[in-house]
């Protein structure tokens, strides 16, 4: 009997003590779930951003040191942090791979050093792609392979007019076609736009002089908001970071202050998927800098920007060497697109003519010709597997040219330029190749014949034995496609209208 009463006791124990592992498990598992779902989430290719309370004393641009290191299982991103004004410092991370990810910061002040935490990176939103890279050499994707083609626009200081004109332009690029723009950091001089900028890069001293060394977190706040606004509207942003047309001496800084102010954007923008750096617009105007300086800044971009985003500079007459090993594309100022063939074969690397003369009607070359021209432009640029980009400069009662303010556009390109993005979306995955001038594609299986001011009434073509294609007229300003009757084989004569601005689309029959 005895022994029944220990067995039993001892069966009761056992038991008792089964459920209370059982509930320290649940409490435990609970207590990690509870902590799990508390924890920050962020999606890939978004932003993550620290913010921590510091020092505001003494100037804290020259001051204090802070950055962040992030970790993601084996692998270490480290990345320079800023200050925000009002004793608030901050370090902005794009994360690029799902999971979790710890970080802890480093500062030569005690509240802001050692900080540590985690937060998880989930699957990237519906239709984020993620920054943009080079892709089969003179191409571009999405780091998640989506092809991206650019068809850029100008729109050099249009983050300086204003709230209503901004929000306007906005407006405007979210119907257009446009994917990419060029814009300044810095307020611009220039014809057509002498007006004060509601913001400026940095503060100043009692004596009404800048101060160099304070950088102004409201202009920098401005600038995040509208790339911000762009990469909601799926727009790259093309940061020109120095131009010469300036009346505020944000041109000749000392190399102190330019390397300063390098090393404060990048720590403020990177983070945001949609950057590309331009070192310049028209940096052979800077005559204060030297070839020197230049490399130098793209080495510091380089070296200071953890995601490695796009990085280029514009000519205005001479051109930067896109050979050197920092430059990942061409950004190229011509008028001539029958050189682009030539450009990609000398540096081989994407060329994008960012900038060859814009359709409008003012007094300047550059700013008047028609639009029948830009898209034709368009064409000689995109049929040879580079690319080309936008600018609109029509007179205005009020000086707001596309190409300066922004606004609203009324020219007759940009919906001739739609069709053209189409047309090159829906062609070879891997991008154009050019194969001669005006021709481009994929061997055997893809051409593209543009015939630009020439109008033919007929035509014959040679292609890859042993296929069959069929056959298809584009006309370009006309923005129709009108196929023709038929398969073909290796060579064969087709009809055309006898009118310019006509594309011949061949494609192989499967």
């Amino acid at each position: 009997m005895k022994t029944g009463l220990e067995s039993l006791k001892r069966i009761t124990m056992i038991i008792g003590g089964i459920f209370i592992l059982c509930f320290i498990m649940v409490c435990f598992f609970t207590t990690r779930l509870s902590a799990a779902e508390k924890m920050e989430k962020v999606g890939c290719w978004g932003i993550f951003e620290l913010s921590l309370k510091g020092p505001d004393s003494g100037n804290p641009f020259l001051d204090v040191e802070f950055s962040a290191e992030f970790r993601y299982k084996n692998r270490i991103v480290e990345l320079e942090g800023f200050y925000d004004g009002d004793g608030i410092y901050r370090a902005r991370f794009m994360p690029d791979k799902e999971g979790i990810w710890t970080y802890k910061t480093k500062s030569n002040r005690a509240e802001l050093d050692g900080k540590t935490g985690e937060f998880r990176c989930t699957a990237a939103a519906a239709g984020k792609h993620g920054p943009v890279r080079i892709r089969n050499t003179y191409h571009f994707a999405y780091a998640d392979g989506t092809p991206y083609y650019p068809v850029g626009t100008t729109c050099y200081a249009w983050i300086h007019q204003g709230d209503k004109l901004e929000e306007q332009t906005l407006a405007t690029l979210k119907g257009s076609p446009f994917n990419k723009i060029r814009m300044c950091v810095f307020p611009k001089h220039y014809v057509f736009n002498e007006n004060e900028p509601q913001y400026y890069p940095f503060e100043k001293k009692s004596s009404g002089e800048w101060d160099f060394t304070r950088f102004n977190p409201e202009f920098f706040k401005h600038l995040e908001k509208r790339i911000g606004n762009l990469r909601d509207l799926g727009i790259e942003a093309d940061i020109i970071l120095f131009h010469p047309y300036d009346r505020w001496g944000f041109s000749k800084m000392d190399s102190e202050t330019d390397d300063r102010y390098l090393h404060y954007i990048v720590a403020r923008i990177a983070a945001y998927n949609n950057v590309w750096w331009s070192m310049a617009n028209e940096y052979d105007l800077m005559k204060e800098k030297t070839m020197s300086d230049w490399d130098r800044f793209f080495q510091i971009i380089q070296e200071s920007d953890p995601y490695q985003h796009l990085r280029s500079v514009h000519n205005c007459r001479g051109f930067y060497d896109h050979s050197k090993p920092w430059v990942t594309h061409c950004s190229i100022q011509h008028r001539d697109l029958q050189r682009a063939i030539e450009w990609r074969n000398k540096y081989r690397k994407p060329v994008i003519n960012d900038e060859c003369q814009y359709e409008g009607n003012i007094e300047r070359d550059w700013g008047n010709i028609s639009a029948g021209e830009l898209v034709h432009r368009f064409w000689m640029g995109f049929t040879v597997g580079t690319y080309v980009g936008h600018g609109e400069t029509y007179m205005h009662p009020e000086d707001i040219l596309w190409w300066s303010k922004g606004g609203v556009l009324y020219g007759e390109s940009p919906k001739r330029i739609t069709f053209l993005r189409k047309i090159i979306e829906n062609g070879p995955a891997e991008g154009i190749s050019p194969m001669g001038q005006r021709i481009g594609g994929k061997e055997g299986e893809y051409y593209l014949f543009y015939l630009g001011l020439h109008q033919p009434v007929e035509k014959t073509f040679r292609l890859t034995k042993g296929n069959k294609y069929r056959a298809e007229i584009i006309d370009t300003w006309e923005m129709t496609v009108t196929p023709v009757e038929g398969t073909f084989e290796s060579s064969f004569t087709i009809e055309l209208p006898g009118k310019p601005y006509i594309v011949v689309r061949i494609r192989r029959v499967r």
